[in-house]
């Protein structure tokens, strides 16, 4: 990525006018311990050291998450609160009738709980949500409906993957950080490239290039179109007058 200092700069300076234009004190933004995050962390905290809050959100979640989003947060000197929705999550769970079998609702719910979440404490304390979605994610609509998407900034989503990574580097985050695999940590094992069927380096060149197998090509331009509710308000009937 060229100019990435200058990059950076902008990207500050972009949310530090939003925060203003929306007459708020700072952001808060969910710490899940993956690269997305950490990335937001890090701009956050430049544009504003003493109003960023990073929540950490565990829901049946791996232990080593809560490891990693600490270790972003020490290394940012970030403050941060945690928040446990396991017992939320079972609750709610508990109350329904479905027959539990849609893997993929079940999961779903873990990123609406914790919009909640955010949302609750941005009120609460007068700061705007950060989203940490990017341009690859968000091309292929892989994020959560009204979840990790009902946000109120989304900075990174012009960003496809691989400049998240190069931001992170420059922003001096953890190797650890910058190298596990990405993962939504919906599941045990889970894997975003896993789960999409494509690597983020054949998607990442697709957005770029337009180029790429054809097959993974295809899947993306599928995934595109099906997604694009995910990405525009919903619809709203037009009367006749």
């Amino acid at each position: 990525m060229e100019n990435i200092e200058e990059i950076v700069g902008n990207l500050v300076i972009w949310i530090q006018n939003k925060v203003k234009d929306a007459g708020a004190n700072g952001v808060v933004f969910g710490l899940s311990g993956g690269i997305d995050s950490a990335v937001v962390a890090g701009i956050s905290k430049i544009a504003f050291p003493e109003t960023s809050l990073g929540l950490i959100m565990p829901c049946h979640s791996n232990p080593m998450d809560e490891e990693h989003a600490l270790l972003i947060a020490d290394r940012l000197n970030l403050d941060t609160k945690k928040v446990d929705l396991t017992n939320t999550f079972d609750t709610l769970l508990d109350a329904t009738e479905l027959n539990k079998e849609h893997k993929m609702a079940i999961a779903n719910i873990k990123p609406r709980l914790r919009m909640t979440t955010l949302y609750y404490y941005g009120q609460s304390l007068n700061y705007l949500v950060l989203g940490g979605s990017n341009r690859s994610e968000f091309t292929v609509g892989y994020f959560t409906k009204h979840g990790d998407s009902g946000v109120d900034l989304l900075p990174l989503a012009n960003f496809v993957k691989k400049e998240i990574w190069e931001i992170g580097r420059y922003l001096n985050l953890p190797d650890i950080i910058i190298n596990k695999p990405p993962t939504a940590g919906l599941w045990e094992n889970q894997t975003d490239e896993d789960e999409m069927g494509f690597s983020y380096e054949i998607l990442d060149n697709f957005i770029e290039t337009g180029k790429g197998p054809k097959e993974s090509i295809d899947k993306i331009k599928r995934l595109h179109s099906i997604s694009q509710h995910k990405r525009e308000f919903p619809p709203v009937f037009l009367r006749n007058k």
